[in-house]
């Protein structure tokens, strides 16, 4: 895009348009200084230096000692594997999640951790009438999920407490969890058992079962869940979709490099 028609968008398009390009360039060679980046993206030195100075806080850009050329990190390639994981986590529980839908009939979902919370990444539906609300893309607490604790049971004490330090605990029904406290200590149950549950604790009426897949270095990168409403459960029936769930989860994880699935 030329620099008159870069200058004629909206301020926020054009500082995204603006840092797409000095990203590009730097992807195009090793290394560049802010009068050699200025002539190549059409820009003033000081507004590729503020532009760089924002990229190196955030981790994108890094600088190469006392040279002052600039480089881009890693950090690019680590989102672009998380995006190419994803699609083959999708693609690899796919299968597994229609043939329970065909077993159960309910809803199915998989979710993965997103800052300190979880997104739906791929659903099946119920073939029942009676639905629930959900969507892919759509975020809920860790703390009131099923999905939710199992992400943070299979993770290092710390690293759980340290994802829980800024949530703020706000009951969407009367058996939400309203601590830390009290979460840290249902993930030791849900690890010992190997599922989580949401027993009414997201919303009312509403069940959910959910259990772990690992990737090949064995770090749970999602949760495989079962959802239905009170009046589909049984506890007698909960073992049996437990051991669905583990055994569709074991395949979408073999899928993923690892073999040593612990249920």
């Amino acid at each position: 895009m030329a620099k008159d028609d870069m200058d004629k968008q909206p301020d926020s398009v054009s500082s995204v348009l603006k840092v797409f390009g000095i990203l590009q360039a730097l992807g195009e060679e090793r290394e560049h200084g802010i009068t050699e980046l200025s002539q190549r993206v059409m820009m003033s030195k000081s507004t590729v230096y503020r532009f760089l100075q924002t990229m190196k806080s955030l981790g994108y850009v890094s600088q190469e000692g006392e040279s002052e050329k600039y480089a881009l990190t890693m950090k690019l390639f680590e989102l672009g594997a998380k995006a190419l994981q994803n699609v083959d986590l999708i693609r690899s529980a796919d299968i597994q999640m229609r043939e329970l839908s065909r077993q159960t009939r309910e809803t199915i979902h998989l979710g993965a951790l997103e800052e300190d919370s979880i997104v739906y990444i791929h659903k099946i539906d119920s073939l029942y009438n009676l639905r629930m609300y959900s969507r892919i893309g759509r975020r809920n607490p860790l703390y009131s999920t099923a999905i939710g604790k199992v992400l943070l049971a299979w993770r290092d004490r710390h690293e759980a407490e340290e994802i829980l330090s800024h949530v703020v605990f706000t009951p969407s029904t009367a058996r939400t969890l309203t601590s830390k406290e009290a979460l840290l200590s249902a993930l030791d149950k849900v690890h010992s058992q190997g599922f989580g549950e949401d027993n009414e604790e997201q919303e009312e009426g509403l069940r959910c079962i959910a259990v772990p897949v690992f990737d090949r270095f064995g770090v749970v990168i999602a949760g495989l869940s079962l959802s239905f409403p009170t009046i589909r459960f049984s506890e007698e029936g909960k073992s049996g979709y437990v051991k669905m769930l583990h055994e569709a989860a074991r395949r979408i994880s073999e899928q993923m490099g690892y073999h040593s699935y612990p249920f």
